[in-house]
């Protein structure tokens, strides 16, 4: 399956000291991976990612990506306003 990846704020960075392009770029994964199995697959330690959005939405670690997806990971540290904008205020009692 392929995706479209994109990687914000520490975790961009944190990727590129790894050379993993993490801006926009053509992905193929193993068919069924969840949103967390991708995370585990780049090396993120548990909770340096707080929320992943797929297809614009942010949805649970859990969720099974699909070909064609857009998926974006964001770390901890977003601003609390911006937490409630992008649906992230809740995402501990989603995981």
């Amino acid at each position: 399956m392929n995706i479209t990846f994109n990687a914000f704020s520490f975790a961009r960075s944190e990727l590129k000291k790894k050379g993993i392009e993490c801006v926009n770029v053509p992905r193929e994964l193993k068919d069924d991976m969840s949103a967390q199995d991708f995370i585990d697959e780049l090396g993120f330690e548990e909770g340096k990612i707080e929320a992943v959005f797929i297809n614009g939405t942010v949805l649970p670690k859990s969720t099974i990506l699909k070909d064609g997806d857009r998926v974006a990971l964001l770390p901890p540290g977003t601003p609390g306003s911006y937490r409630l904008i992008l649906g992230i205020k809740d995402m501990g009692e989603r995981e």
